[in-house]
C-alpha cells in the first residue's frame, strides 16, 4: 500500500487511498485513474515530482469571482516547512487529506507530504471524510468547520481524533456550537487564517484545552501590519517576501498577535449607517440556535429606500413563524436598531464553492 518515491531533493512517503480504493504503489508505473478527481491528483504529484518550478492555483471564490494565482516552488516548500516546524510534524506521520486539491488548502497537504515525508491517505471532499475509513489512525487532519461538525456528531470519531498530533481547521470561522463540541477533544485543535497568496495559513488560533487562545498568532518569521483601513498586510516567506494586503479588518495586539473583526468589504451602508456583518453574526450566535441552524449568515442586498438593507439568512429545516417572532424579540436588546435584520430567509441548504465555503451570492441568487 505504499511505496518510497526518491527524488534529488528528499524522500517522501506516499499513501493514496480513494473511495474506490485506487492504489498507487509506482510512481513511475502509475495506474489508470477511474475518476477525475483522481486524475487531478496524479497530475500534481507528477508535476511535483519532476521539479516543476511555477504552479498556478486558483482562488477559492468565497469572496469574489475566482481568479489563478501564480505561486512558485520555492514558496510552497517554505510554506510546509513552517508547518511541520510548527506542529511537530516528522517522516513518517500519517495525514489524512481530504480538501479539494485544486485550492491551496487541500494541494498543500499534498505538498506537506513530499516534502515532510508524510504518509497520505487521499480521500474525496466530503462532509464527514472519515466515516468510510478502514485506517484511524492520523497524526495530522486539516478540515473545513462543517467537516468537523459532522465528524464530531459520531462518538466514536472521537477516538480517532485525539490520536493525531494536531487539527486545523480552515476556510471559514468556527460557531459557537462546534467550539462547545471541540472541547471534548484532548487533541489541540487549531483555527488557522491564511489565503491562497500566503500559500495557505500564516497565523493560528487555539481553541480547546487549558492554552485556548483569543487572538490569532503568527507562525515565525511572519510579519504583519495594517493600512489606513485597518487592514492586514502580510510578509513572509512563503508570500516570496513580498507584502500581501488583505481586506480584513484586525486589531494589532502585538508584533506577532492579532484579532479579527471582519473583512472591510463585508462593511454594508444601510440608510447612511455602515453596519459589519461579522459583528452582527457573532452578536446573535446564541440566539440564533432556537432555528437549529446548520449554518447562517449576514448579508447586504439593494435595497430603493435604504440602498442596502441587512438580511439574515439560515441553513435549517425549521421554517415555524413563531420561532422567527422569538428571535426578532430576543435580539431587539442586543442589537442596536439598525443591525436587526429586516428579512430573514430560510434555505434547505447553502451554496457553497469547490473548497466547501458558503457561496452567499450564489445562495441568495437561489431564491
Amino acid at each position: 500500500m505504499h511505496t518510497l518515491i526518491e527524488n534529488a531533493r528528499f524522500w517522501c512517503f506516499l499513501w493514496v487511498f480513494f473511495y474506490e480504493n485506487m492504489q498507487i504503489t509506482d510512481f513511475n508505473n502509475l495506474p489508470i485513474p477511474t475518476s477525475e478527481y483522481e486524475q487531478k491528483v496524479i497530475d500534481f504529484c507528477q508535476k511535483w515530482q519532476s521539479g516543476q518550478k511555477e504552479f498556478t492555483i486558483k482562488t477559492s471564490g468565497s469572496t469574489g469571482e475566482p481568479k489563478p494565482i501564480q505561486l512558485t516552488r520555492n514558496q510552497m516548500i517554505a510554506s510546509a516547512k513552517l508547518t511541520g516546524k510548527t506542529f511537530g510534524l516528522q517522516t513518517g506521520d500519517s495525514a489524512l487529506v481530504c480538501l479539494n486539491v485544486e485550492y491551496i488548502a487541500g494541494m498543500m497537504m499534498l505538498v506537506r507530504g513530499m516534502v515532510l515525508g508524510l504518509k497520505l491517505t487521499i480521500v474525496e471532499p466530503s462532509g464527514n471524510p472519515i466515516q468510510n475509513l478502514e485506517q484511524n489512525d492520523f497524526d495530522f487532519f486539516a478540515f473545513v468547520p462543517l467537516q468537523l461538525e459532522n465528524i464530531l456528531n459520531t462518538d466514536e470519531n472521537i477516538t480517532t481524533l485525539n490520536k493525531a498530533k494536531a487539527i486545523i481547521v480552515g476556510g471559514a470561522a468556527v460557531n459557537e456550537v462546534l467550539q462547545k463540541k471541540i472541547q471534548q477533544l484532548d487533541v489541540s485543535i487549531y483555527s488557522t487564517y491564511g489565503m491562497t497568496e500566503t500559500v495557505s495559513h500564516i497565523a493560528i488560533k487555539r481553541l480547546n484545552g487549558a492554552n485556548k487562545e483569543e487572538n490569532f498568532k503568527v507562525l515565525e518569521g511572519v510579519k504583519i501590519g495594517i493600512d489606513d483601513r485597518n487592514c492586514l498586510n502580510i510578509i513572509s516567506e512563503s508570500s516570496n517576501n513580498e507584502i500581501v494586503q488583505t481586506n480584513d479588518n484586525v486589531e494589532i495586539i502585538s508584533e506577532n498577535e492579532f484579532k479579527l473583526i471582519g473583512r472591510f468589504d463585508n462593511i454594508i451602508n444601510s440608510g447612511g449607517v455602515k453596519i459589519q456583518l461579522e459583528k452582527v453574526e457573532k452578536l446573535i450566535e446564541k440566539e440564533i440556535q432556537i432555528f437549529h441552524p446548520k449554518r447562517y449568515f449576514a448579508y447586504g442586498i439593494p435595497d430603493e429606500k435604504l440602498g442596502q438593507k441587512l438580511v439574515l439568512v439560515v441553513e435549517t429545516d425549521v421554517f415555524e413563524e413563531n420561532l422567527k417572532e422569538m428571535f426578532l424579540s430576543n435580539i431587539k436588546s442586543i442589537l442596536s436598531k439598525y443591525e436587526i435584520p429586516k428579512e430573514i430567509f430560510f434555505v434547505e441548504k447553502f451554496w457553497e464553492t469547490p473548497t466547501g465555503k458558503v457561496d452567499k451570492k450564489a445562495t441568495l441568487r437561489a431564491f
